[in-house]
């Protein structure tokens, strides 16, 4: 038993461990296709070289993000085979078929014209050339479509039926996939956080260039600029995440209960038809505890729960843990005795879901005045370097966002697999041992940290080298005496 519980937890942590590392950078790649996509297409409609310049120049980060993610993809997908054989034989005719189908159609596109971008600049009318980042960029979200619905599939399982024979799931309906109602709240949600993520990306990076430049500096333009593209594109998303976010939460209700408890708090059922202001109070603040399940301290704000949950002022229930893992027991406790509880991680979900609430409305709020201080006819941006510090610092706010949600959306399932229908135990690989998982590990983690690092030496590379840097270095080679001032001594 100590084997088998070191073996799972150590397989969990793996996949955990480079599902994060790959989530670091998908969004970061879909949002910053879409924000070289706007570039060029400026560049296209106001022929203002200094848009086309933006593109090139944003597309050396985005070209660095699209290939560590492919790396790190590609590690991620190696999991299923190593650490939970068990759970692709089991949904491997659903699963596979999205994968292949995300590999073959949606990478294969992105890939080609990724490299028609590159290369052809100078080939192509600017109108042609940017169809190339924009199917591009399309093509990456069809790429994570495909990915999520495998996902929502995990999360929502629908258009299948259990072959007892063969003991696995097939798959019986490929559209019902495409329309499960947790894809089309999942997907958008995913989108929208991207250009959350590369906004603040491109916003943070030019805000810490403007902090090098000297005063009159011609790359000082390009980079205030490039935060005000960023940060609508940032403003966009944001707005996006609320509405859709919202909506994901409201579904949770009827679709994964527990989940939704967790991160709102309740551990007993709150019946408005039993409080006298017949509204439900969100908590701010609560602590549960671990063992019993039992929230021991709390910080409420009287109707908000209604208003997040059910749209109104009064009514509406919500259903907690401790009846949920009642109705669990008894709903599951013939078919999967092994079970102990159908607890979730409450403490973990309850502020990862605050983590995505209050960042988010934080960089609203700082947008907001980044916008403001950089207004055409205003210097105050450049004047207020406390402020470019904060803008710079919170690049990191939105990675900090997506983990926080990858981590409501997984361990929110607990403690399932697939939900309802194979608990995480049973997916395991039964060849692997603690030793191979160890040293595997170990692995990933020293690998994970030499292509991030090689990542973050290469971005700062490129914005210390400025956005002119191929222009400097062809007129320092026309012209090799151009470092000498004029009248000094050869």
């Amino acid at each position: 038993m100590v084997t088998l519980v070191g073996i799972l937890d150590l397989a969990r942590f793996q996949f955990a461990m480079t599902t994060i590392f790959h989530f670091f950078f998908v969004p970061m790649s879909i949002g910053l296709g879409v924000v070289v996509s706007v570039m060029e297409t400026l560049y296209v409609i106001k022929k203002d070289e200094m848009y086309k310049k933006m593109a090139q120049f944003w597309g050396k980060i985005f070209l660095l993000s699209f290939a560590v993610g492919v790396v790190t993809g590609l590690i991620q997908e190696f999991q299923f085979g190593m650490n939970w054989s068990a759970y692709s034989r089991y949904v491997g005719d659903i699963f596979g078929s999205l994968l292949a189908i995300e590999a073959l159609v949606a990478f294969f596109a992105e890939s080609t014209f990724i490299g028609l971008w590159s290369f052809t600049w100078d080939r192509f009318k600017p109108g042609v050339h940017v169809l190339f980042i924009w199917i591009t960029t399309i093509g990456s979200a069809i790429s994570s479509l495909w990915i999520l619905a495998a996902n929502s599939f995990m999360q929502n399982p629908v258009g299948y039926a259990i072959d007892n024979h063969m003991g696995r799931a097939q798959l019986v309906s490929f559209g019902a996939l495409l329309k499960n109602k947790q894809l089309w709240v999942q997907f958008p949600h995913v989108v929208v956080g991207t250009l959350v993520t590369a906004g603040f990306l491109v916003a943070g990076m030019s805000a810490f260039k403007l902090l090098n430049l000297k005063k009159g500096d011609s790359q000082i333009l390009f980079f205030r600029k490039s935060i005000n593209i960023a940060l609508i594109i940032g403003m966009i998303g944001i707005a996006g995440a609320l509405v859709t976010g919202d909506r994901h939460a409201f579904d949770l209700q009827s679709m994964q209960p527990m989940k939704y408890a967790a991160m709102e708090g309740v551990d007993e059922t709150i019946k408005s038809s039993d409080r006298k202001d017949k509204a439900q109070p969100w908590s701010l603040i609560s602590v549960t505890n671990p063992d019993t399940h039992k929230v021991i301290a709390k910080i409420e704000i009287p109707y908000v729960l209604s208003i997040l949950g059910h749209h109104s002022l009064t009514g509406g229930d919500t259903v907690g843990t401790t009846e949920l893992e009642k109705q669990f027991q008894k709903k599951y406790g013939k078919t999967h005795g092994d079970i102990k509880n159908y607890y979730v991680p409450e403490n973990t979900l309850f502020y990862a879901f605050r983590v995505m609430a209050v960042g988010a409305g934080g960089l609203l709020m700082l947008a907001v005045v980044a916008l403001w201080m950089n207004r055409k006819k205003s210097q105050l941006i450049l004047t207020q370097r406390w402020f470019l510090w904060i803008l710079g610092i919170c690049i990191y706010v939105p990675f900090a966002i997506n983990t926080a949600g990858w981590l409501v959306t997984e361990l929110g399932r607990y403690p399932w697999v697939v939900y309802g229908l194979m608990p995480i135990s049973d997916a395991v690989s039964p060849n692997v041992s603690v030793a191979s998982l160890l040293i595997s590990n170990i692995i990933y983690f020293l690998t994970f940290a030499v292509i991030g690092g090689v990542m973050v030496w290469l971005a700062r590379r490129t914005l210390h080298a400025g956005p002119y840097a191929e222009e400097e270095a062809q007129l320092s080679q026309s012209d090799p005496y151009s470092h000498l001032s004029e009248g000094s001594e050869a």
